[in-house]
């Protein structure tokens, strides 16, 4: 999440939610903005930097990512269903075929964020998905770091907002007519798709993962 939302808040670095994992109200430990607000505390658990594929899914996100640029992440979130039910389920091959008029049907929409340009990036984004020899999920996979992680931050302030990774990623869709895709905004990608995992070293999500005791 670029900008000023999950992703975001996990590589800047600074701020109230800069420190480590800390424990929600049920005691469980979780990255910062994990327990910032209700509605971060599942798509925490459960979704933020699982695997993601399917070139839907991806567009899904890669659109999301886009809307929210400027935006914080929780304010896409709550909307997500309505951006589901706008964008035809995020499908490329229906959203590749949207016209003027279902631009303009868009920016009537209470439902989602109405702003011309990143209506119309979907649009176009869905047009260069179909137009990817390989397709979406491919592109998006062949950047994620190869070899070992890096070691698992243990503070939001070890986390990066881009990475050479994620330079790279952006660049590439950009190449492909992609719009609304700079190196944060690719790099939040990677976090909220599973190319990268940034959960903090004590947070319960990364522990569970590792197998490791929960530290005491």
């Amino acid at each position: 999440m670029a900008g000023t939302g999950a992703g975001s808040v996990a590589g800047t670095g600074a701020g109230p939610l800069a420190g480590g994992a800390v424990e929600g109200a049920d005691g469980v430990l979780r990255c910062p903005w994990g327990n910032s607000a209700e509605d971060y505390v599942g798509y925490h658990d459960s979704e933020w930097g699982r695997p993601v594929h399917g070139d839907d899914a991806l567009f899904e996100r890669v659109c999301l990512e886009a809307f929210q640029s400027g935006l914080s992440w929780l304010t896409i979130l709550r909307r997500r269903e309505g951006f589901r039910a706008a964008f035809a389920g995020f499908s490329i091959s229906e959203v590749a075929r949207f016209t003027e008029s279902d631009v303009e049907r868009l920016l009537a929409d209470t439902g989602i964020i109405r702003n011309r340009a990143k209506i119309e990036a979907a649009v176009s984004n869905a047009r260069a998905s179909l137009a990817l020899p390989q397709g979406l999920d491919k592109l998006i996979w062949s950047h994620a770091p190869d070899g070992p992680s890096r070691p698992a931050p243990r503070t939001l302030a070890e986390v990066p907002a881009t990475t050479p990774e994620s330079a790279a990623l952006a660049k590439e869709l950009k190449r492909h007519g992609f719009r609304f895709v700079g190196p944060t905004t690719a790099y939040a990608l990677m976090q909220a798709c599973g190319l990268v995992d940034d959960h903090l070293a004590d947070c319960h999500v990364r522990v569970a993962a590792s197998g490791a005791q929960r530290p005491r």
